[in-house]
């Protein structure tokens, strides 16, 4: 008999660290070039935590794509999100009893 897999709901995911460590969501649009067709453009869209605006992950992704694949880099366009932001507080005027 297979045992399900246990999920372990103590742990916290590397993403969230990350985010507390001042990393933010980058999205970016990749533009290049068909090896077999250079006049055509192809788009690939790369996402993954980064920290802006020198964007380590990103350079270190697109210094791989130049290294080792084919298709040659045309123009990338990048958008940044910080997802934990601080809280909006804005005060109200009145009170509420609940009984």
């Amino acid at each position: 008999m297979i045992e399900p897999k246990k999920i372990e709901t103590n742990k916290v995911s590397e993403d969230f660290i990350k985010q507390l460590a001042g990393y933010g969501l980058a999205t970016a649009e990749i533009l290049y070039r068909l090896p077999d067709h250079p006049r055509f453009l192809q788009t690939y869209v790369w996402q993954d935590y980064d920290i802006a605006p020198d964007f380590p992950t990103l350079i270190k992704f697109l210094t791989f794509w130049t290294e080792k694949l084919e298709g040659p880099l045309h123009s990338v366009r990048v958008g940044h999100s910080k997802l934990i932001k601080p809280a909006e507080i804005r005060t109200l005027d009145g009170e509420f009893r609940l009984h």
